[in-house]
């Protein structure tokens, strides 16, 4: 399988690389990409929001006032969930939301999405992607060579320069092949990807 090879400025004739097709031309399969999504982002969560129940209030043991006699309802406890310093009554407990996913099932799954994204030709590999200057104006500049507005640039020489052009761009990303995962690669209308990435991420993945 081949896949075109942009020059640095954009434009200009086309090379191509040579791709593995296990890596970069499987079928997608939606069922087994909603799992591995849904395993990220649940992962993602805290989950460590916690609420005393009226047994975790500390305090209570002591009758308030007496059975009988007084004119008011009568009460065990002041730690009920009517009472001001009482426990909630349906308190909310920290749990975990995380997800077990095999390592071939999330490799099966980044495959998947990565042959989509060329078919879709939503994946531009260019030879190499730098800027010489940590400006926003430049990244912008160099990104319309391609027609590109916002997406998710991968390379393997991740500078400070880059970082900092993009990070006022709301919906630009930038990573390096190991640290992408599946959530900005289908959010992203397209993808910007170096010839060593492909090669790391075939490597990985083949």
């Amino acid at each position: 399988m081949e896949l075109a090879v942009y020059n640095t400025s954009g434009k200009g004739k086309k090379s191509k690389i040579e791709v593995s097709q296990r890596a970069f031309g499987m079928d997608f399969n939606g069922d087994l990409v909603h799992q591995a999504v849904t395993a990220f982002l649940s992962g993602g969560r805290q989950g460590t929001k916690g609420q005393k129940n009226r047994s975790a209030v500390s305090g209570g043991g002591k009758k308030p006032f007496r059975q009988k006699g007084t004119g008011r309802a009568r009460a065990g406890t002041t730690r009920g969930p009517l009472w001001r310093g009482g426990g909630v009554t349906f308190a909310a407990q920290q749990q975990e939301h995380f997800k077990k996913l095999n390592k071939k099932m999330y490799q099966s799954a980044l495959r998947s999405v990565m042959s989509e994204l060329a078919r879709q030709e939503r994946l531009i590999v260019v030879k190499d992607f730098s800027i010489k200057v940590p400006k926003t104006k430049e990244l912008v500049a160099k990104l319309a060579d391609f027609e590109m507005s916002d997406g998710l640039i991968v390379t393997t020489k991740l500078t400070d320069d880059l970082i900092l052009a993009s990070r006022n761009l709301r919906k630009v990303e930038v990573c390096e092949p190991f640290n992408m995962d599946l959530v900005s690669l289908i959010g992203s209308s397209k993808v910007l990807i170096t010839v060593d990435a492909v090669k790391r991420i075939e490597e990985h993945l083949g």
